[in-house]
């Protein structure tokens, strides 16, 4: 690959090539169109970089496939989470605790998702959030204790029926 080719002249033969491999991968042109579009986007900021590389075709189409398989899955959660009844509760261990978390006010909420549903560092959630490591501390340990208060009120609530 010719390390001073342009970005447009990659990006006019590249594309489509990627949409069609993509589109081809996950049967869905919108999650393709999409995840093209981020992989080329990604290329772009990095052309430095990728336009040297010896083909830079193969990394695009790495993350457009990753970037739709991720959105198809998180798309295939919140689908599950949407239909969920509550009879489903028998079949999804632990969803009880999800209704509870769903009604804790929107910053201890978005803490615990962010905590324990993707998986980041207090350090991280207060990143996302805009706040403090501390202040992201604080609102996890909040919204424990409140759980733990909910938690413990539906025990209570069963122990006397």
């Amino acid at each position: 690959m010719n390390p001073d080719r342009d970005f447009e002249d990659w990006y006019l033969d590249a594309r489509p090539r990627i949409y069609l491999g993509v589109l081809a991968a996950v049967r869905s042109a919108d999650v393709a169109a999409d995840a093209t579009d981020e992989a080329c986007a990604r290329a772009l900021a990095r052309w430095q970089r990728v336009g040297r590389m010896e083909r830079p075709t193969a990394w695009a189409m790495t993350v457009a496939l990753n970037v739709a398989r991720r959105r198809l899955r998180r798309s295939a959660h919140e689908a599950r989470l949407a239909s969920a009844t509550p009879d489903a509760r028998v079949a999804e261990p632990g969803r009880e605790i999800w209704e509870l978390v769903a009604a804790l006010g929107e910053r201890q909420r978005t803490a615990i998702a962010l905590r324990y549903i993707v998986g980041l560092t207090e350090r991280e959630v207060g990143a996302a959030m805009g706040v403090a490591r501390g202040t992201a501390a604080a609102a996890l340990s909040e919204a424990r204790a409140e759980l733990r208060r909910m938690l413990t009120e539906e025990v209570d609530e069963e122990e006397v029926r």
